[in-house]
């Protein structure tokens, strides 16, 4: 009985210092606000677009695969935010890090409303410089109108929550 007790507590500090550790790191993890890059990837029609093209604009880059569930559970909410907020600014811009076959499948299924742009490996290469050290898919920055990244977010980024952080850029 002793012995359990004693396993249980250290389960316990375990698990506080693991939240503590996770919570210090995640922190660490968000660096200052920084510039947005230059840089180029192409459509699904092989055209290439450089970022610039949207300089002006309050960006939601989202980093994403077909394959990756909680990429596609974000995907209608980012549609329904895109459609709200145009006329103030807003543009997504969704980099998939895969081929152009399943993305084109996957595009024709569903109605986006903003660009895709097709990363492939270049793309995965792209997320871990804009600040993807731990390679989570999805991955998705705000860029504000100066062209300032003022948050990176790794994993998946509710309505609420990009709603909270897009809105006093967009005023």
């Amino acid at each position: 009985m002793k012995q359990a007790s004693l396993i249980i507590i250290a389960a316990l500090i375990a698990l506080g210092l693991g939240i503590s550790a996770r919570h210090l790191f995640s922190s660490a993890e968000k660096p200052d606000i920084s510039a947005l890059p230059e840089f180029n990837l192409p459509d699904l029609s092989g055209r290439q677009h450089n970022i610039s093209e949207w300089r002006g604009k309050v960006l939601v880059i989202n980093f994403w695969a077909t394959w990756c569930p909680p990429c596609l559970k974000e995907i209608p909410d980012f549609i329904a935010l895109q459609q709200q907020y145009t006329s103030q600014g807003l543009q997504f811009i969704g980099i998939a890090l895969e081929d152009q076959e399943p993305v084109a499948k996957f595009i024709a299924a569903t109605k986006i409303n903003y660009p895709i742009l097709l990363g492939g490996d270049n793309g995965i290469t792209l997320a871990q410089q804009l600040g993807n050290h731990i390679d989570a898919v999805p991955y998705t920055l705000i860029v504000d109108r100066q062209g300032q990244i003022v948050d990176r977010h790794p994993g998946e980024f509710s309505k609420d929550q990009i709603t909270k952080i897009i809105a006093p850029l967009l005023n």
